[in-house]
């Protein structure tokens, strides 16, 4: 057998550790970014299948319910199986999801992959954060968050962008980004297969739902990081309800690419919010970011009332480094605190709660849209999700002072 040096051994472990880094970080990106193309693509089938501002806001729920149904039920999954397994599932139900969007469009079908990509992002959320983290040592487990919380808001953001400017610049624009989808989470699967680690211990395939456990001694921990993180998806809920039947009703707009826009800032700018966290400590980071989506919201409701476009582009940015503040100080405290064998359930319980609540303010939006307009609706939640983020920050405010 050929014998290695300890400096070409250690080169090998960096090579393949990078390499397995890479493939997990590319399947979760393209996982997430499958999630939202449809949301610049809606004025399009709200002409061809007339859809309303309830309709859309059905098709958000109907996804979020997939994405929490993943977490809560499933989210353990990945502890017993090994991230490996998980992330291949979470992948192929991806492509399906592609697939289905390549269908006839009818609402049945756009529902049924809705729900699809609702469950493959759920485990996607959680089981790729905790992936990323596993495969980066002990004292580099800050690094391992960020990448982590920037590989899931850029597919995030990236989807949104990519179909607008797809369906701005062809003819197809209802099936060309569903098969760029569909090809990119075949090239992650592949990237899986070659180079993601796999389980430690052969796994026992039993596959059964069990109770997410938060561990005692981050419990407190836990529950201020949901509300923080889960505020800043609220208020995100809110932008993305509204956004791009705002744009295409009230100020006229055509482009998709627009629409994608408004969403990939708030997407992009959490990347800064994470940077910006760094330089901050946790309770800091959490305070401020928590006290930012106060004015993030007011743009977004000063957008709707004057039907201007510079507040709701200000808005996302604003938001985006809330955010992203919010989201790395919850991390930190949370996912990135507790042993390996627990982290896939504290990462799909944070998940399953901050989606909830942006689900929550988003289906609001809609169904107050039918009894009122959608700008009415959107200041009206506007209103409220600055008002939870006033009263997370003075919850953090008070709870500092009693320590």
């Amino acid at each position: 057998m050929p014998s290695f040096s300890p400096a070409v051994s250690g080169t090998r472990t960096r090579r393949s550790s990078a390499l397995a880094v890479g493939a997990t970080s590319f399947a979760f990106l393209v996982t997430m970014m499958g999630t939202t193309l449809p949301t610049p693509l809606y004025s399009i089938y709200a002409q061809e299948l007339a859809f309303s501002a309830l309709t859309v806001t059905i098709l958000f729920a109907v996804y979020a319910v997939g994405v929490v149904v993943a977490l809560a039920l499933f989210g353990r999954l990945s502890d017993d199986l090994g991230r490996r397994p998980v992330l291949f599932l979470a992948v192929a139900l991806a492509a399906v999801s592609a697939v289905l969007f390549l269908l006839p469009s009818t609402l049945p079908v756009f529902v049924v992959a809705r729900v699809i990509s609702g469950l493959s992002a759920g485990l996607m959320t959680g089981t790729g954060t905790a992936a990323v983290i596993d495969l980066f040592p002990p004292d580099r487990k800050a690094a391992a968050g960020m990448l982590a919380i920037a590989v899931n808001t850029g597919g995030l953001g990236l989807g949104t962008l990519s179909a607008g400017v797809i369906a701005d610049l062809t003819s197809s624009p209802l099936t060309i980004p569903y098969v760029v989808n569909l090809v990119l989470a075949v090239l992650a699967g592949a990237a899986l297969w070659l180079f993601a680690p796999a389980p430690a211990t052969r796994p026992t395939w039993r596959i059964r739902p069990r109770r997410l456990q938060v561990p005692a001694s981050i419990r407190g921990a836990f529950v201020t990081a949901v509300l923080a993180a889960g505020t800043a998806f609220a208020v995100t809920g809110v932008l993305t309800a509204v956004s791009a039947l705002f744009l295409t009703e009230y100020l006229g707009s055509r482009s998709h690419t627009m629409a994608g826009l408004v969403v990939f800032l708030t997407f992009l700018f959490m990347a800064f919010g994470q940077l910006l966290a760094r330089r901050m400590s946790t309770a800091a980071a959490m305070l401020v970011g928590c006290l930012a989506l106060i004015p993030s919201a007011g743009l977004l409701a000063l957008a709707l009332a004057n039907i201007v476009l510079a507040p709701l582009l200000a808005s996302a940015v604003v938001l985006g480094v809330a955010g992203g503040l919010c989201l790395n100080a919850s991390i930190a405290t949370t996912v990135e605190r507790v042993e390996q064998q627990f982290r896939g359930g504290v990462s799909s319980a944070f998940f399953a709660g901050i989606y909830v609540m942006l689900a929550v303010p988003a289906v609001g939006v809609g169904v107050l849209a039918r009894f009122t307009d959608l700008r009415a609706a959107g200041i009206v939640f506007s209103a409220l999700v600055a008002a939870l983020g006033a009263g997370v920050a003075v919850a953090q405010l008070i709870a500092r002072r009693r320590a």
